[in-house]
């Protein structure tokens, strides 16, 4: 049994001279939270439409749980773009029931569905407003709500915090995380580098229509680090101290290095308790994936020029 929601295989896509996705291939795990990463105009939003049959790729492969990709699809996929889609003419409640019935759900499961969200979120006085009435932060949730209502196996969230103030950002947060422990998998799509951090366990960076990065968060963050340490201490710091590593910055209580390379930092920790600092905290500082995506995005568009 294999353990991709989605595999994309030498994904290819143009209009007319234009490469958009060009020889796209990455897998998305069951069960995780997955990165899809890139500048504006890198192809994401061309991979995204592929993804849920509005397009078709020229060439190349896109398996959907070890099925190609086909116009059934689309039933078990959820997509919350980032140009919101709702009616706003219409009433909420009725607006997610029409939604609900589109996705193949019957008007009594829509119904009970609905209930469920609605007592969850505490919005049922929501239901008769019309779309128009609401804030673009309460729009957010009724388009989460659109998003999820048909338990799709697959989920794509394009900018899913947009608008939000921070409180509802944690819930849906909390929302994302429950699906991810049910089994849904997720496909993230997001400028905010820090949100990636916190919730997503492998990403895949495009710049240009063509992948330049893929991997484990935590796994890309220690193949860039620069072996760089900060030191919290009290005390004095030995006379020779610079010559065990470079001092990149320092402080009166704190000060940043880094080691040369095959150097122990347990042997740095060593050296100064034995002369007399006292040590408050001792942590590697990794680069985050934001210094990650604006360096390899640079060197791809220096490669191509």
């Amino acid at each position: 049994m294999q353990d991709y929601i989605l595999r994309l295989d030498h994904v290819h896509k143009t209009y007319g001279s234009y490469a958009a996705v060009n020889q796209v291939s990455f897998d998305v795990p069951k069960g995780s939270i997955f990165g899809l990463l890139g500048p504006n105009g890198a192809g994401k939003t061309s991979l995204i439409r592929i993804i849920t049959t509005i397009t078709r790729a020229d060439s190349g492969t896109v398996l959907l749980d070890g099925e190609r990709l086909n116009n059934r699809h689309p039933e078990v996929i959820g997509y919350m773009p980032e140009e919101r889609g709702l009616y706003k003419k219409m009433k909420v409640g009725e607006h997610l029931l029409y939604l609900g019935r589109l996705k193949g759900l019957s008007k009594a499961q829509a119904q009970k569905d609905l209930d469920y969200w609605f007592e969850k979120f505490e919005i049922r006085d929501w239901w008769n407003k019309k779309v128009e009435e609401l804030s673009k932060g309460m729009q957010q949730k009724i388009q989460f709500i659109a998003t999820v209502l048909h338990k799709p196996k697959l989920l794509i969230l394009d900018e899913p915090f947009s608008g939000l103030d921070p409180i509802n950002t944690n819930l849906i947060k909390d929302e994302i995380d429950e699906l991810r422990r049910q089994g849904v998998s997720i496909l993230f799509s997001t400028h905010r580098m820090e949100q990636v951090e916190e919730i997503c366990e492998k990403i895949v960076l495009i710049n240009k229509g063509t992948v330049i990065l893929e991997g484990k968060v935590k796994d890309i963050k220690n193949q860039y680090k620069e072996n760089l340490f900060r030191v919290d201490f009290e005390g004095e710091l030995p006379a020779e101290f610079s010559s065990r590593a470079a001092v990149i910055s320092q402080k009166a209580d704190s000060v940043t290095v880094q080691m040369p390379l095959g150097s122990s930092s347990n042997e740095l920790l060593d050296y100064l308790i034995r002369n007399g600092v006292i040590i408050h905290g001792f942590k590697e500082i990794l680069p985050s994936l934001n210094e990650i995506f604006i360096r390899q995005v640079g060197e791809s568009n220096e490669a191509e020029s």
